[in-house]
């Protein structure tokens, strides 16, 4: 892959309304394999958002959101899995857009051997399978994705993204009001990508008696 440098703070210090679909196209790099982008879903943590982990301020897990821009928030969800989000907007006032889906266009063997028995259109299609891929983990939780020497790193498209072909709705598997596709389509993605997750809607789960 050609050598260029990352995307700059102020690309991410912007709404998380315009970085979100900004970074459809762009490539993400960490070790030793290159994503393409194709799907995510933005979250505008206090500021109206109930679909965002911090929507009810901050906690010791939200505290990269409420930092600078441009650096990675990684959680751990269901007790068994990582997703990764791209900090943005203004530091004290947290949002992040969640990396959903995306095509490995370089370093096919590492991948391969991080997701043995799945085709490649699966590998990371889905936040989840993503971090996988991506060999993103609990560690990256406020990596700097800016600067010369940033690993994980973003760089632009290689090719200019037709916002003809940008696709917007309901993000997935969100519940409550944070999930209502009217209010809230904040889920961008290629349209006609395999690698797009499926759409699901959010389910409240019924507590074990």
């Amino acid at each position: 892959m050609p050598e260029v440098e990352p995307l700059s703070r102020s690309f991410f210090a912007r709404d998380v309304l315009e970085v979100a679909p900004a970074l459809l196209g762009c490539l993400l790099i960490n070790a030793g394999v290159t994503l393409r982008l194709t799907e995510v879903e933005a979250y505008a943590g206090e500021k109206g958002d109930p679909g965002s982990h911090a929507f009810r301020g901050q906690t010791p897990r939200t505290a990269v959101m409420f930092g600078p821009a441009g650096h990675l928030y990684v959680y751990f969800t269901y007790g068994m899995h990582f997703c990764a989000n791209v900090v943005t907007g203004s530091e004290g006032f947290a949002s992040a857009v969640l990396l959903r889906a995306g095509e490995v266009v370089d370093g096919h063997d590492l991948a391969a051997a991080r997701r043995p028995g799945i085709r490649e259109r699966d590998w990371a299609r889905g936040p989840a399978r993503l971090t996988v891929t991506m060999g993103l983990g609990r560690p990256d939780n406020g990596a700097d994705l800016c600067g010369p020497a940033a690993q994980p790193r973003i760089l632009a498209p290689l090719t200019p993204i037709d916002p003809a072909t940008i696709r917007t709705g309901p993000r997935v598997g969100v519940r409550g009001p944070g999930g209502d596709g009217t209010a809230y389509p904040w889920r961008f993605w290629l349209d006609g990508e395999p690698t797009v997750s499926v759409y699901r809607p959010g389910v409240v789960r019924k507590r074990a008696r």
